[in-house]
């Protein structure tokens, strides 16, 4: 059976960090892509980062370059997002995806609120 399941989101101040956590099981880890996507209110989901290739490769959202750091633990079957500076506008549920051809995987999603 396959699970996804984020956390680490929670209420944090302007210029704040967080560091999120996908822990994963059920599939083979270190063969799909890992992602990092986020919906606010009111809007579309979007991509914030991921991994392009099984390498490492990476690539992020401008709104998050030189911010949001993605990387993985294949070991734990873990993936990570180190969120720095947060701004009020990074205020979304974030979702972990696994990818593999045809095949994802999604998390239940972990709400972050950045609020003074």
């Amino acid at each position: 059976q396959v699970h996804v399941v984020e956390s680490g989101g929670g209420l944090v101040q302007p210029g704040g960090s967080l560091r999120l956590s996908c822990a994963s099981s059920g599939f083979t880890f270190c063969s799909y892509l890992m992602s990092w996507y986020r919906q606010a209110p009111g809007k579309e989901r979007e991509l914030v980062a991921g991994f392009t290739t099984i390498g490492g490769s990476t690539n992020y959202a401008d709104s998050v370059k030189g911010r949001f750091t993605i990387s993985r633990d294949n070991a734990k079957t873990t993936v990570y997002l180190q969120m720095n500076s947060l701004k009020p506008e990074d205020t979304a549920v974030y979702y972990c995806n696994a990818r593999r051809g045809l095949t994802r995987y999604w998390g239940q999603g972990t709400q972050v609120t950045v609020s003074s």
